[in-house]
């Protein structure tokens, strides 16, 4: 069994969630204060570790077997993305999707999204942008 913090697509409520179907929800969770966090091409996020300047990410938590992990979850997984581990905010070490920059096709389009705190937080900020523009588009 692995213990895999999500803070993407996987998530509940996301378009890759069916992923991880069957595994065990252990509740929300954060990274400790040591992660960048950017949104590639809006189509995901990517948890990268910093020596300074890091922020705390939201995400859950799921106890999983290996084969979900591997045979299920991974292939689900965008190229630019690797399996890693992060430190929770509570200290715990577990496993992770890390953002691997050299898999960046030159042109993409990345945000530090890490203010934000969390990808919903990101996808929030998109939609009500799209709904702003289509106020200020109507005559």
């Amino acid at each position: 069994m692995r213990r895999m913090f999500l803070n993407g697509t996987a998530m509940s409520g996301q378009k890759d969630h069916g992923a991880v179907a069957g595994a065990t929800f252990l509740g929300p969770a954060r990274t400790a204060p040591h992660y960048r966090f950017f949104a590639v091409r809006d189509e995901f996020p990517g948890l990268f570790p910093v020596a300074s300047g890091g922020m705390s990410i939201v995400g859950e938590l799921y106890e999983l077997p290996e084969e979900m992990l591997y045979r299920s979850l991974m292939p689900e997984e965008p190229r630019e993305l690797e399996l890693g581990t992060v430190e929770l905010d509570n200290g715990d070490i577990v496993n992770a999707m890390i953002l691997q920059p050299e898999r960046l096709t030159p042109g993409d389009k990345v945000v530090d999204i890490a203010d934000l705190g969390g990808f919903r937080a990101y996808q929030a900020h998109l939609a009500a942008n799209a709904a702003l523009g289509d106020v200020l588009d109507r005559p």
